[in-house]
């Protein structure tokens, strides 16, 4: 998975199955990096400087409070940051930390954004399953709109079968030198 890829995409997939089993890899992938990160997390948590700071467990529980019960975001008010006692320093279009705590901050934020992309991409692996159980035709290609690497709609087209047997039709005249 690279990070840098493009994030917002329209890809041409044969058949329902192919889609499937991109979101299927990809949900693998974001597993796996879900578990690294609540292992480091975990390693940060355990380290020793961590257990003897009481500051340090309660903004820890604090966060994940915050985190889990989404935030404090509401409708469609402009998103704002959770709000832990930790430093954060807004420096043009990024935010900057020199807190201890800012690394545990960050990773929290991670986890929870990785299971709610999983939890997306469960969503459009059960819709994908059942629109496959409605049969649809083997003459179809599917064009993807994918946004932050989620398949959000799907247009189907008719194969031109015909169409593309001349579209990838080889023809060429080879010159030969007669021998003399």
């Amino acid at each position: 998975m690279d990070w840098m890829g493009p994030l917002t995409e329209i890809r041409t997939f044969y058949s329902i199955r192919e889609i499937q089993e991109i979101v299927e890899e990809t949900i693998n992938q974001h597993k796996m990096l879900l578990e690294d990160y609540s292992h480091w997390l975990g390693t940060l948590l355990r380290s020793p400087e961590s257990s003897k700071d009481h500051d340090w467990a309660k903004k820890t529980a604090e966060l994940q409070k915050i985190l889990k019960s989404g935030g404090g975001r509401k409708g469609g008010k402009k998103e704002e940051k959770p709000s832990v006692s930790t430093e954060w320093v807004e420096f043009k279009d990024l935010s900057l930390c020199a807190d201890d705590f800012g690394e545990v901050e960050i990773i929290f934020e991670a986890i929870e954004n990785l299971k709610n992309k999983v939890d997306r991409f469960e969503k459009v692996k059960n819709t994908l399953v059942e629109l496959e159980r409605y049969g649809l035709g083997k003459n179809v290609i599917y064009v993807a709109y994918i946004r932050d690497g989620i398949p959000e709609k799907i247009a189907f087209k008719p194969r031109k079968e015909k169409d593309a047997s001349k579209k990838f039709q080889f023809m060429a005249n080879f010159p030969t030198i007669k021998n003399l």
